[in-house]
């Protein structure tokens, strides 16, 4: 993963949201992608009548379609966010990584306590969405261009997740 956030965070936990997916997923915890912790998105999809989880299947768990199985589905978060870019409204920036395998390939489902270790949330897992609060943010891999000066305001780039 890219290393977009850095370790100083100030921030009270009620400005955290845990409703919404990244639809974007690195596929190895090494990869960088829009997936990555410290993206800034966007609400892309979402219905708050509908249920709060729902069931897909996803080929992420393997071949679902066996003869005689009742259901091989995963529960998925039907809300859903997307990286932003420039004039997008913003809800927030990423505190986790949505990846689905360890840097050895092997999938995150099966070893809950290294998807801790590594910072990730699974696909279709909520990932908290800080929406105020103090971070600190890597210059190579959350700017899109020149870095503003201190004390000054940023606004979503053209690239996006990236100021």
């Amino acid at each position: 993963m890219a290393i977009r956030l850095l370790p100083f965070r100030q921030y009270a936990e009620e400005d955290v949201v845990n409703l919404y997916a990244s639809t974007e997923a690195n596929a190895s915890v090494t990869l960088s992608s829009d997936g990555d912790a410290g993206v800034f998105v966007k609400v892309s999809a979402g219905d708050f009548g509908a249920d709060p989880v729902g069931y897909a299947d996803n080929g992420y768990l393997g071949h679902t379609d066996y003869p005689f199985i009742g259901r091989n589905q995963y529960p998925t978060v039907p809300l859903k966010v997307v990286a932003a870019t420039a004039g997008d409204p913003v809800l927030g920036v990423t505190l986790l990584q949505t990846a689905q395998n360890d840097e050895n390939g092997e999938k995150l489902l099966y070893y809950p306590q290294k998807k801790l270790e590594t910072q990730s949330v699974l696909t279709g897992e909520a990932v908290p969405i800080l929406g105020k609060g103090i971070v600190t943010l890597d210059k190579d891999t959350a700017f899109d261009g020149s870095l503003p000066a201190p004390g000054n305001y940023v606004k979503i780039g053209s690239t996006a997740g990236r100021l």
